[in-house]
């Protein structure tokens, strides 16, 4: 992966919360994905290795060379035909193409809401929801899923709850949550979660720890990730 150029670089959490999705059922089946926020471009690369030929995948990414950066690592990968970028917000593009629809959205949005902010705009940009608010965010992938299509976020796990909310109100129910430890001494720092228009019977809650007490990889860990990692 190249991420000379891209102010958000590839983390061990995004890369598995990439490696879950793509391991869903629901991943298998699309036809059409959509990626808000690329950055590097990883996360669509890793769907693109699991999916159907026949799966096409949009990435949008708002920073230039952000943009510039998961276009070339797209070009380079096998699967390039499949990969496309496009330098624009997701404002853009949802007034552009308002009659689209995607079988699954996936997105590691901004975290930060009034923090305190880089001196650097481009990690402003990734880091910081002021161009992109979760409630935009929401409000797109609402009106660019299909009845049938299933929405996947990656959170900090203290914010999970409001993007439940902000999910509810624009008809996306909860059907999954797994919520991530570094190990078992610490509090859960991310909660990946999964969305649907349909309301399931039950929401799934479960949890994953990366490393066990000897700061080993956890197995369920080295399962996920074993094909994306070239040393695990």
């Amino acid at each position: 992966m190249h991420q000379q150029h891209t102010s958000m670089k590839v983390c061990t959490d995004a890369c598995l919360f990439g490696a879950w999705v793509a391991h869903s059922e629901t991943n298998k089946n699309a036809t059409s994905i959509l990626d808000i926020g690329t950055g590097t471009g990883i996360l669509s690369l890793m769907l693109a290795q699991k999916t159907a030929a026949t799966c096409t995948i949009t990435a949008l990414e708002i920073e230039p060379q952000a943009a510039e950066e998961a276009n070339y690592n797209f070009i380079l990968s096998p699967w390039n035909e499949r990969l496309h970028v496009r330098h624009e917000s997701l404002q853009d593009y949802t007034s552009q193409f308002s009659q689209t629809r995607f079988d699954l959205i996936i997105s590691n949005p901004p975290f930060f809401e009034g923090d305190l902010k880089s001196p650097n705009e481009n990690k402003n940009t990734a880091a910081h929801s002021t161009q992109l608010p979760w409630a935009t965010l929401v409000e797109s992938v609402g009106s660019l899923l299909n009845d049938h299509g299933h929405f996947f976020v990656i959170v900090p796990t203290l914010r999970a709850y409001t993007m439940q909310k902000l999910a509810t109100s624009n008809g996306l129910f909860l059907a999954t949550e797994i919520l991530i430890y570094h190990n078992s001494k610490h509090l859960p720092f991310r909660s990946f979660l999964q969305f649907s228009k349909t309301k399931p019977n039950q929401i799934t809650r479960e949890k994953m720890v990366i490393k066990d007490a000897e700061n080993q990889y956890q197995s369920s860990f080295v399962e996920l990730l074993k094909d994306y990692y070239l040393f695990l």
